[in-house]
């Protein structure tokens, strides 16, 4: 396992810290932990284009490690109000959607490499400047993180689940004309 999976493996290991740190009102180091945590997603990626420690299992890990520590965000600072619940509510529905979907093409004998979209970056980054206003909000004792970040990372994440849903029924209706082709019923008709 190269240092890129290791930098993922520690971003993983981070969030019940991170998570912890917020539960027992600890926003400062909450928020530093966090720092490093988004550091090391960056980093993992800098490694592993650099020294060419691309895997399969980082393939797996990296984006895996996103959703993880984001969802226990979201829903952290939603459970210590300092986000409101349906901006919790958008990010998770949408990442419970497409785990979904990939379920889906995989129990019917697809494999997928879903390639980030524009909007798909474009939400993560919005969900990320969503959580540091939330966790900022916690840490000055403000009542709620801004609302056009908010809004923004609502908007980008349903846009970019709408294009990982189209992918996936592009990726399944290609799936079945190519069954077709090779179906040996259809050779009867050709």
């Amino acid at each position: 396992m190269g240092l890129a999976n290791w930098l993922t493996l520690l971003r993983i290991l981070l969030i019940p810290v991170f998570v912890t740190l917020l539960v027992y009102r600890r926003p400062g180091v909450a928020l530093l932990v966090f720092a490093v945590a988004a550091f090391t997603d960056l980093l993992d990626g800098w490694v592993a284009r650099r020294y060419k420690d691309e895997s399969t299992l980082g393939a797996f890990l990296d984006p895996m490690a996103d959703k993880l520590l984001l969802t226990a965000s979201f829903i952290t600072l939603t459970y210590l109000k300092a986000l409101p619940f349906w901006i919790a509510a958008v990010v998770i529905s949408r990442d419970v959607i497409l785990v979904i979907g990939a379920l889906l093409i995989y129990m019917l004998g697809g494999r997928i490499h879903p390639r980030p979209t524009w909007a798909g970056k474009a939400a993560t980054f919005f969900q990320v400047l969503a959580v540091l206003t939330g966790l900022l909000a916690r840490f000055f004792q403000v009542q709620l993180a801004p609302r056009p970040v908010l809004w923004l990372a609502a908007a980008f994440t349903i846009i970019s689940g709408l294009q990982y849903i189209i992918q996936g029924m592009r990726f399944l209706n290609a799936s079945a004309s190519v069954e077709r082709e090779d179906s040996p019923e259809d050779a009867l008709y050709r």
